[in-house]
């Protein structure tokens, strides 16, 4: 078995049937894909298959598609290949096993865009929400990508108008990695309005990511086909923005169902563009997250190193007992020891070896009366 006739089949394969296909990719599991589509091609396989596939099983237009693909800068990523995300697509098939009907893996990814596609999946986020976005929903999607990006953490999403796209400026603004996951052909140059925003993302660094075949128009179903994808190759998805219905609940519930981390943002009460996040939070099927910290401590298993512009307070060295003791203290007027004890609620003997520490460190100065704050640490 080649590595070329390997790529070839599963390229048959993948325009055989509409994806998810659960019975097409059972059957490539059990016989293998070059075995499996022979059997395809001559209609040897169970009923099910056959029932997916026979619509399409003499296109067979895998070189024309390997040179769309060329054309487009794109390449086949396999399971078979190195860089394949197999690790957070395993989300995939445990959820199968417990019957999640939409939890099916792709048989394989168009890619375009330097980038491994497995790294950038490996601790990615997932920033999605309405395209009829407001522009608190834009201005914060954007926020969140460029904070995320900027703390090395790759940012997923679908390249829609609204709250997409923000989110794929927001991270290329940071100059970090963000990829594009499409419900149409690598090649479709859709939207529209995006070709630019796509192609940039190509050339920084990121990718543009799809399971169709090289010409595969957009249409409604496969962007909810999209959706399962979005969720399982990324850590977390945080929805900005959403309606009643919406595709970016539905990738939230698809997130859910995979055992992924879901976040929402919260939005002005009276914004019909906010209502889907506020059911989410409401019904505990999302964590309400206002800041890049709160979702990177959401997400978990980053252990990404506290970003070093962010503020710290002085005092943030100080242990409990000296924090009481510290807090007890006044700006503007001396506190006898006494004073101190009964306030921090701390013994008076410890309040004593404290104030001295405190002192050396430069948090509080003796006075004629007792001890007081000292301004700067204020």
């Amino acid at each position: 078995m080649s590595a070329d006739e390997l790529r070839r089949a599963r390229a048959y394969l993948l325009r055989v049937a509409e994806p998810p296909a659960p019975a097409l990719v059972a059957f490539v599991a059990e016989h293998g894909p070059i075995d499996a589509a022979g059997r395809v091609r001559c209609g040897d396989c169970p009923p099910e298959v056959l029932k997916v596939t026979e619509a399409r099983r003499e296109y067979d237009l895998v070189s024309q598609d390997f040179a769309r693909a060329a054309e487009a800068g794109a390449r086949l990523v396999v399971p078979e290949d190195d860089e394949w995300p197999a690790w957070p697509l395993l989300a995939l098939e445990q959820a199968a096993r417990r019957g999640v009907a939409e939890a099916v893996p792709p048989l394989a990814l168009w890619v375009s865009g330097e980038v491994t596609l497995g790294t950038a999946a490996d601790r990615a986020v997932a920033v999605v929400g309405a395209r009829a976005a407001t522009e608190y929903g834009e201005h914060h999607a954007a926020e969140f990508a460029y904070g995320l990006a900027g703390r090395n953490v790759p940012v997923f999403s679908g390249a829609a108008y609204g709250i997409d796209g923000a989110a794929h400026r927001g991270a290329l603004a940071a100059d970090g990695v963000t990829v594009a996951v499409l419900g149409c052909a690598v090649d479709a140059g859709y939207p529209a309005g995006h070709v630019g925003l796509l192609n940039r993302i190509v050339r920084s660094g990121g990718a543009v990511v799809s399971e169709y075949p090289p010409g595969t128009p957009p249409a409604r179903h496969r962007f909810l086909v999209r959706n399962r994808l979005i969720a399982a190759l990324t850590e977390g998805t945080l929805v900005v923005e959403a309606g009643r219905r919406s595709g970016a609940r539905n990738t939230a519930s698809t997130a859910g169902a995979l055992g992924k981390v879901v976040m929402a943002l919260p939005g002005p009460v009276s914004s019909g563009m906010s209502v889907g996040c506020h059911q989410l939070i409401r019904d505990a099927r999302a964590t309400l997250v206002s800041t890049v910290d709160e979702v990177l401590e959401t997400v978990g298993r980053f252990g990404i190193a506290e970003d070093p512009a962010r503020p710290k307070r002085p005092t943030d060295r100080l242990g409990a007992e000296a924090l009481r003791a510290y807090e007890a203290l006044a700006v503007r007027a001396d506190r006898s020891d006494a004073e101190i004890a009964a306030e921090s609620g701390l013994p008076l003997r410890k309040v004593r070896a404290l104030l001295p520490a405190l002192e050396i460190d430069g948090f509080a100065v003796r006075g004629e009366a007792g001890w007081r704050r000292r301004k700067e640490s204020a």
